[in-house]
């Protein structure tokens, strides 16, 4: 179908959850119903203020389709509530779902990338390592998205065979994970830790 190719559409695990980017040239609705697809988890936040997140609302509200907001960055290293939000979303999300940043390149290869070990455990590990793909993924990652491609390998490290989403709720932190990063030869992958957008202050 067009349309997937457009919104480089790629099924991630059987058909129970699938990847793709931003649908900027609409058709959502057609995109949605052809694949059969009962939610979208969106990791570009809550944005009710913008045009693309209220037409993605409303389209998923007219279709009976579950939307969840998770707020991920891909150059700056993810909180612990977000992950969290992350493996919430993974679990309260109808079947199948599909997750979507902008371009479906890099915040999505790194939700997909935990789906896997999340879903599968860390046998799984090699093959979620292939969420970062070049082809059919389009993971073109620029300096500060490199460290997308070695949290899985940091989790399973520290997390010592604990699962993924466990290790994450009790122990995760980006401190740590920045540190590691940087002994680790991966120093200048990433810029900073991910804060909340603050309001400027009034001049």
């Amino acid at each position: 179908m067009l349309l997937n190719r457009l919104y480089n559409f790629h099924w991630i695990d059987g058909r129970e959850a699938a990847r793709a980017s931003q649908s900027y040239l609409g058709g959502l609705d057609t995109f949605l119903t052809s694949n059969g697809l009962k939610a979208i988890v969106n990791l570009r936040g809550a944005h009710p203020d913008v045009a693309w997140w209220r037409y993605e609302t409303q389209t998923c509200a007219r279709l009976g389709v579950a939307h969840f907001d998770v707020t991920l960055n891909s150059r700056r290293l993810p909180l612990r509530e977000m992950l969290v939000g992350l493996f919430d979303a993974f679990d309260a999300a109808p079947r199948p779902f599909i997750v979507k940043c902008a371009g479906g390149q890099d915040r999505t290869s790194f939700a997909s990338a935990l789906y896997i070990v999340y879903r599968h455990g860390w046998d799984a590990l090699e093959r979620a390592q292939g969420q970062f793909a070049m082809f059919p993924f389009l993971h073109f990652p620029r300096t500060h998205q490199r460290w997308l491609r070695q949290f899985l390998r940091f989790a399973k490290e520290q997390s010592k065979g604990a699962p993924l989403a466990d290790w994450v709720r009790r122990e995760y932190d980006p401190a740590i994970f920045a540190k590691w990063l940087d002994t680790n030869g991966f120093a200048g992958t990433y810029n900073g830790i991910w804060e909340p957008w603050k309001p400027r202050a009034p001049r």
